[in-house]
């Protein structure tokens, strides 16, 4: 047996490991970062189709947030940083393609008029409504499709809510935590007796602040390229990155520091940040914490796939704008699709000849259509396409992704299961947990719980090794996106 010494070994090379290891570099740890599978970045995944660098998995991030765009800086992408070339998304309900209404907060809308269009006469009669209605008490979490609907009537969550949340978290509406996934509407619920006019305060609040700049950010190259980037930082700083190392034990050493073992090869650490996905957490620390570990044994996968389809530009035509989310009440297959030559100027520039585009299949419950196979998904893909669009010409080349149990689920009381994992890894010194399982599966958000993960490591180990000699400012932004 090998022995390999480390002072913190990060378990998991998706960008919440990734970002963990670069951050616990800057002040001065040695670490190892062990990846079971083949690559670096998790659900960051550069690639091609036919010859066009595209995204395969996220392709944006969130700009209003701070961690994710500083990172891409720190680690050499400034230059390749830029906002979509249009941020016009529309809905395909009802028939047609509609603009996506403005004026609302993930869906929720402040007024009535705003989704005149999209919801029906009596839809919008029963958002009027919600103005005479007696106060929704909450209590300490609920479903935000449960609660939008009890306020503003089933059309508004099934018409905007369920594609907005879909397009995040693939999920259910009636089963999704607003305090978790809209922790803003969930303030507003909990201190507004009109669920509609706490939305307009939010956007007066938001107009007050006079927020510019993009609200998302693309990389040239595609998304897929950031985690590459901060790998190759954490490797130039002195880090060990080992991929197809999956680790197989996870042990408290009698002098309180940490056993990590994969295969044959052990390492000895000061700390451990487990940024690993719920299943594998759990399974690792189930011998020294089976509290936490029963914890996140509760939370669930959806699965998802991505078609991405490239035509010649020659005959083929768009509709103008990003795209277009799919309520699924309208019953289509897709339930969203990214013109994504349209929306990433990189993308049309470096492929003048051709239109890619993509869409996504699968949510929450739904599990026949991702046993079809990839030519299954990629007619089904083109027949709503060519519904919602016209576009009826053959793709010179496509490719399907998919993402088994890619996303965690936030039901209600997610907040509370978080609390109760941490709450017993706190019992073990030198030992964080961090990544989409916790606080938002957005990039931001999975940063921001690195950084918080780090903050946590460096403070256990403060009467132990210390890990600089500055103090640490820390970027944890908070819970959520």
């Amino acid at each position: 047996m090998r022995e390999v010494q480390g002072q913190v070994v990060v378990i998991g090379a998706g960008i919440a490991g990734l970002a963990a290891a670069h951050r616990l570099l800057e002040h001065g740890a040695r670490v190892s970062v062990l990846e079971a599978s083949g690559r670096v970045g998790g659900k960051l995944l550069p690639g091609e189709v036919a010859g066009a660098r595209v995204d395969l998995g996220a392709e944006s991030m969130l700009a209003r947030r701070p961690e994710a765009v500083a990172l891409a800086r720190a680690v050499g992408l400034a230059d390749r940083l830029g906002p979509p070339a249009t941020a016009t998304a529309s809905l395909w309900t009802r028939g047609a393609l509609r603009p996506f209404p403005k004026g609302h907060v993930m869906g929720v809308p402040g007024t009535a008029s705003a989704l005149a269009g999209v919801v029906s006469e009596e839809g919008l009669a029963r958002i009027e409504r919600d103005a005479e209605l007696p106060r929704t008490e909450v209590g300490d979490d609920v479903a935000v499709g449960e609660f939008v609907a009890e306020r503003l009537g089933r059309e508004v969550v099934d018409r905007l809510l369920e594609p907005m949340l879909g397009g995040v978290y693939a999920g259910d509406a009636y089963r999704i935590s607003m305090r978790s996934a809209v922790p803003q509407l969930f303030q507003v619920a909990r201190t507004h007796t009109s669920l509609t006019a706490g939305v307009r305060e939010l956007q007066a609040k938001a107009a007050a602040a006079q927020q510019t700049g993009p609200v998302f950010m693309g990389i040239r190259g595609g998304i897929g390229t950031l985690p590459l980037a901060v790998a190759d930082s954490v490797r130039a700083r002195g880090g060990e990155i080992l991929t197809r190392t999956p680790v197989t034990e996870l042990r408290r050493t009698p002098e309180g520091g940490w056993q990590v073992r994969s295969g044959e090869r052990e390492w000895l650490a000061d700390a451990v940040v487990l940024a690993a996905p719920a299943p594998a957490a759990a399974r690792l620390l189930r011998a020294e914490n089976p509290g936490a570990a029963a914890e996140l044994d509760g939370v669930e996968y959806a699965s998802m796939a991505l078609v991405t389809l490239a035509y010649r530009r020659s005959g083929t035509a768009l509709p103008d704008g990003s795209g277009f989310l799919v309520p699924p009440v309208d019953g289509r297959t897709i339930k969203a699709s990214t013109f994504s030559s349209q929306k990433w100027g990189w993308i049309a520039d470096e492929n003048p000849d051709l239109v890619v585009l993509r869409t996504s299949v699968g949510r929450y419950g739904e599990t026949e259509i991702l046993q079809r196979d990839d030519a299954e998904l990629v007619d089904v893909s083109r027949q709503d396409l060519k519904a919602a669009t016209g576009l009826g010409a053959t793709p010179v080349a496509t490719r399907v992704t998919r993402w088994d149990d890619g996303l965690p689920q936030y039901p209600v009381g997610h907040h509370a299961r978080v609390a109760r994992v941490r709450e017993h890894i706190a019992r073990l010194p030198g030992l964080a947990v961090c990544g989409a399982p916790y606080d938002g599966v957005g990039i931001p958000a999975c940063i921001a719980s690195a950084y918080a993960a780090v903050d946590r490591i460096r403070g256990d180990l403060r009467g132990v090794q210390e890990l600089t000699a500055h103090p640490v400012q820390s970027l944890h932004g908070g819970a959520g996106e």
